[in-house]
């Protein structure tokens, strides 16, 4: 099944929502005007070579630019303008952009993204660590071409998937040298994109302004600049779209009651376009460390103890549909539903949980665990009320640890002070993009939406590489087939819920929602109409 205007308009009631954001051919582009975007979290860097997170993409992507991105009519390059792959598989050659300067004046060259893949792409970038773990070089045999050099072969179609999401390069004459971690240019980034970054106000805004270099020519970008307005109330956000005080609330941003009614509202376009590239997860994610987790039969348990199809409708208005594993049915070719799955019985769990030997108290209560929801919005607050509800059902007592953004991260990925957790995850063109770091160890403590539960199989890391390095796409395929299986198997993580992204635009925005990774892209051909 695919997540579509058509059926946004079915399972929301016959709201009004358009098939098409494109402006009509008789409108010309108008130059000038400010963008002022809703952000629900406040993120701590805007470095996209850090950190892969929509939330990062979403301000950054317009500052900084990858080496190749995506269309509707398939990848186009950006700073690199092409590339190739030996027939080996392990050097990959890209030619970068020629004439392209950093927002400080600096040319931009092949060292820069040979510094930056080899000390944040390869060791830092959440994702990346796990990709580029065989990257053993990047050489410049001249200002403007990178050769890629791996111990193993890295296929050439996953590099380039990869690219979009974790091919962003930075500037090397900022980096060099420091402790890059600390790096100041990491909350106030200089790229080579549309804009340039001008401020961050914290709890407030971020700003960024023309730039009046941009390599496309003086006709990009349109507007003058783009505010993000940090709103963590979603009615607050809902109300400033209605005034006028914003232009885009992305990402579920709003309430889903304010989806739906503002999808009636002639003054905005609401739907999934644009999110192609983004369809997402639900996870619930277990730590291993923790006694009773670390027992399949509980997990099998918790899993038999939702109900998911009642999550769905419930909490997404029908809008989303059960996972199946790590790779979404968007997932093409590398999909498969033939996994084991754990259908809604109450009964069974108990009787797994009995045999576990996690028996009901006087209260009825067999085990109490701590949960840490993710502070991404109503959403991923809704299902963990859902889930704790749902806990009581077989005798499972769930406390909601609530925090904000830098809370929940520390909490999880770098203190581990959990029981269960919850959040989303964004499936990125190719399993060895996005999903595999969820079930690969290895990755550094504190590295956010990696594996940082305390489950590790050799048998699944070693299933996880061995794809990574296939050239063939149809033995590929049956590895990430094999690796779905095994994860359903044995739930490292709960996979629970796939889901797609929605935006509520004003109509006064043009060219929006025109790529299918939007809101993470520059938005060099936005304009405003007012």
């Amino acid at each position: 099944m695919s997540f579509d205007l058509k059926r946004l308009s079915v399972l929301m009631a016959g709201a009004a929502v358009l098939a098409s954001t494109l402006p009509a051919a008789s409108e010309d582009p108008k130059r000038g005007g400010t963008a002022v975007i809703h952000v629900v979290s406040e993120q701590r860097t805007l470095n996209p070579a850090l950190r892969a997170s929509t939330g990062v993409y979403y301000m950054s992507g317009k500052i900084v630019e990858p080496l190749i991105d995506k269309t509707y009519d398939g990848v186009v390059g950006v700073l690199a303008t092409d590339w190739s792959s030996s027939d080996d598989g392990l050097e990959i050659t890209f030619k970068l952009r020629e004439g392209v300067n950093w927002h400080d004046g600096k040319p931009f060259t092949c060292d820069d993204v040979s510094f930056t893949a080899m000390n944040m792409w390869k060791e830092l970038l959440n994702y990346s660590s796990t990709l580029q773990q065989n990257l053993e070089a990047v050489d410049c045999p001249d200002p403007h071409t990178a050769v890629f050099k791996y111990s193993k072969p890295m296929p050439l179609d996953l590099m380039v998937a990869a690219m979009p999401d974790l091919g962003h390069p930075m500037p090397k004459h900022l980096y060099e040298g420091t402790d890059i971690l600390k790096n100041p240019y990491n909350t106030a980034p200089v790229g080579t994109g549309p804009f340039k970054f001008v401020e961050y106000e914290r709890g407030q805004y971020v700003m960024a302004e023309r730039n009046d270099d941009y390599w496309r020519g003086e006709e990009y970008p349109y507007l003058d600049r783009i505010v993000w307005r940090f709103i963590k109330d979603r009615s607050a956000a809902a109300a400033a779209l209605e005034t006028g005080e914003i232009h885009e609330s992305g990402f579920i941003g709003v309430s889903m009651a304010d989806v739906e009614r503002l999808s009636k509202d002639d003054r905005f376009t609401v739907g999934t376009q644009g999110y192609e590239n983004n369809v997402a997860h639900t996870t619930l994610e277990f730590n291993h460390r923790s006694e009773p987790l670390a027992d399949l039969r509980v997990r099998q348990a918790i899993a038999h103890g939702l109900n998911i199809d009642d999550a769905i409708q419930t909490i997404m208005r029908g809008f989303a549909k059960p996972g199946k594993g790590p790779v979404p049915s968007t997932g093409g070719v590398n999909y498969t539903d033939d996994v084991q799955t754990y259908p809604y019985d109450v009964e069974k769990a108990k009787a797994l949980l009995d045999e576990a030997g996690y028996k009901p108290d006087a209260d009825g209560v067999r085990l109490k665990l701590r949960h840490r929801p993710a502070p991404w919005g109503e959403y991923t607050q809704l299902w963990a009320e859902y889930y704790a509800q749902a806990m009581k059902e077989i005798g499972i007592e769930v406390e909601l640890l609530t925090n904000d953004a830098p809370g929940f991260l520390n909490g999880v990925y770098r203190d581990h002070d959990f029981d269960t957790a919850n959040g989303w995850h964004q499936f990125r063109s190719d399993p060895a993009v996005s999903t595999m770091v969820w079930l690969r160890s290895g990755a550094p403590v504190g590295t956010p939406w990696t594996n940082q539960f305390g489950w590790q199989s050799d048998e699944m890391d070693k299933m996880i590489d061995d794809a990574a390095s296939e050239l063939d796409p149809e033995k590929r395929a049956a590895m990430y087939h094999a690796i779905q299986a095994k994860a359903m198997a044995e739930l490292p993580v709960l996979f629970a819920i796939e889901h797609p992204f929605i935006s509520v635009t004003s109509k006064k925005l043009k060219n929006h929602h025109n790529t299918p990774r939007w809101n993470s892209s520059s938005w060099y051909d936005l304009w405003l109409d007012e």
